[in-house]
């Protein structure tokens, strides 16, 4: 969201599912949609059955890159040097779009300036990308009449995410691939709802519907309706939380819904810094490790099936949820635990008969949500934002105002980045010689607390993916047991033989931290602007301690 935020102003990805299966261009960059996103990627398919190019860049040569014109395999934290790469070769070729360049942005000449050195041959020795292929894509995103560029947790979850976000928005910019239908940039996200949580000004740094927390009127028109005093200043995003909890001046902690015990880099660390708090509430719908940690723990209500509300996805729609189950035990809805609590804390003008009166003082506040009625929401099946009338629809893409013809009216204009390059923090070196990026399997869903809760044939537990030739130089075998070290700690698992990962390069998940906690390798280098860590960059070593033992035989 924060490098949205940066070039245009909120957090939010700029076209509709729909668009991709009109478009002609698709880039998939750190996303392995087709099992992460499977909805999405339906749309994916019809986009590439109608006629559109797909593109993947990614480490890994994921499932999704099946379906694509090309796969482009780069070493893991590249992504900005590839960005360059591609960014210059449309400049020299002359394919950028010198009259949205010239009317819709700044910046230029700096970004220009910024990706210069990054010829296709110094750009192939840094990411291990085939020039060739580089040239291939540069040349097929400028030169098509629309394009999408779609990422994930792939890019954000680096040291420098942000700037891999501006880097690959650049390449939009140059092209003109924003403000129309079909053309558009669309962060993929990772969880249900973390659009709905940004939106409803779940960020440190801003009011509901994106409106900064500096801003004088903003601020004013939520102190009156809330009759409070906001304070002037950016609060902590969550690794800021966690610094300043083993600083020891955040002594008490509220959780709702996350599992930071799990969830969080160099996980051993996270947990011995929240064993460390005075008070501990944790807020959820299973008992997480998290919650085992709580000093008093809330069970709240699932959202999709036992309670009232809306959601929001990745394309900024809303939507209505409805309770159709009761919920069990003493699970109570969030918002009235909420509720309940701010009365026992002094506050009895907290007054929410229901979950449309929340979301009506919403619409009251934040411009871009004011058309959304309940009503409205069931009529059309969802609505995405901005959506500040009740009686229009605005287009299904941002920033179309770009491409006014008037300059006067195409508003602010979008900021080129010229950000730097720098690798990832953990170093391969002789001791730890093998690169472990994390991702996601289909059958599973992020920490498990909500998949492995109930029994499933497709739950298979989780491995070490090794290159087989990586694997047969360790002198293991596939389904050995084996001990994965990092500077951190270490962790045993078997080990899987994948073809499809390059040489030097392994893959775990987080799905299985009870059984197998891959955040005990995980590094808490950070993102400085958004406390993102670098989930995807891990130096390892891989040490065989014991043979695969062999399954009985049938009817023996």
């Amino acid at each position: 969201m924060v490098g949205l935020a940066t070039v245009f102003g909120a957090g939010g990805g700029t076209s509709s599912y729909r668009e991709i299966e009109d478009t002609d261009v698709i880039v998939l960059w750190g996303s392995n949609a087709r099992v992460a996103h499977p909805i999405f990627f339906h749309h994916v398919l019809t986009g590439i059955r109608k006629g559109a190019k797909l593109f993947v860049v990614d480490p890994r040569r994921t499932e999704s890159a099946r379906w694509a014109d090309r796969w482009l395999g780069l070493h893991v934290g590249s992504d900005i040097a590839l960005a360059h790469a591609i960014g210059r070769e449309i400049i020299a070729a002359g394919l950028h779009n010198r009259a949205f360049v010239e009317g819709s942005t700044t910046g230029f000449d700096d970004y220009r300036a910024a990706v210069e050195p990054w010829t296709l041959e110094h750009a192939e020795a840094v990411t291990g990308v085939p020039a060739d292929a580089i040239r291939e894509l540069a040349h097929a995103f400028a030169l098509a009449d629309r394009a999408q560029m779609c990422w994930t947790l792939g890019i954000t979850e680096h040291h420098n995410g942000v700037d891999n976000v501006l880097s690959l928005i650049n390449l939009n910019l140059l092209c003109g691939h924003v403000g129309r239908y079909a053309a558009g940039i669309n962060p993929l996200r990772g969880q249900n709802n973390v659009q709905g949580g940004g939106d409803m000004g779940a960020i440190p740094n801003k009011l509901p519907g994106f409106q900064d927390i500096l801003d004088d009127a903003a601020r004013h028109k939520f102190d009156t309706a809330w009759n409070c005093t906001i304070p002037a200043h950016h609060g902590w995003h969550l690794t800021q939380m966690f610094e300043a909890m083993e600083r020891n001046e955040l002594r008490a902690l509220y959780v709702i819904g996350e599992n930071p015990a799990q969830s969080e880099a160099d996980s051993g660390h996270a947990i011995h810094i929240l064993e460390g708090l005075e008070h501990m509430v944790v807020q959820d719908i299973f008992m997480t490790r998290t919650a085992q940690l709580a000093d008093v723990v809330l069970p709240a209500t699932a959202a999709w099936c036992e309670t009232e509300g809306t959601v929001t996805n990745s394309e900024r729609r809303v939507q209505r949820i409805r309770k159709a189950l009761d919920p069990p035990g003493d699970a109570r809805d969030d918002a009235a635990i909420i509720i309940d609590l701010a009365h026992r804390l002094g506050h009895p003008e907290w007054s929410y008969p229901d979950a449309e009166s929340i979301w009506n003082e919403l619409r009251s506040l934040s411009p871009m949500h004011t058309g959304m009625s309940y009503q409205r929401l069931a009529d059309l099946g969802g609505i995405q934002w901005p959506c500040p009338s009740n009686d229009t629809l605005e287009p299904s893409y941002l920033h179309g105002r770009l491409w006014a013809e008037d300059p006067a009216d195409r508003g602010r204009r979008a900021p080129f980045s010229p950000v730097p390059w720098a690798g990832p923090v953990d170093q391969i070196t002789a001791e730890f010689p093998i690169r472990l990026t994390t991702g996601r399997r289909l059958d599973s869903y992020n920490t498990g607390v909500q998949t492995g809760a109930i029994a499933s044939p497709m739950r298979q537990g989780e491995t070490l993916d090794l290159n087989p030739d990586d694997a047969m130089r360790l002198g293991i075998d596939d389904g050995d047991m084996v001990r994965i070290t990092s500077r951190r700690g270490s962790i045993e698992a078997p080990a899987r033989f994948d073809a499809h990962l390059r040489p030097g390069l392994a893959f775990m998940t987080f799905h299985f931290p009870d059984e197998i906690d891959v955040n005990v390798l995980t590094i808490e280098a950070n993102d400085p602007k958004s406390g993102t860590a670098e989930f995807k960059a891990s130096a390892i070593r891989v040490d065989k301690i014991m043979s695969r033992v062999p399954s009985p035989v049938a009817g023996t």
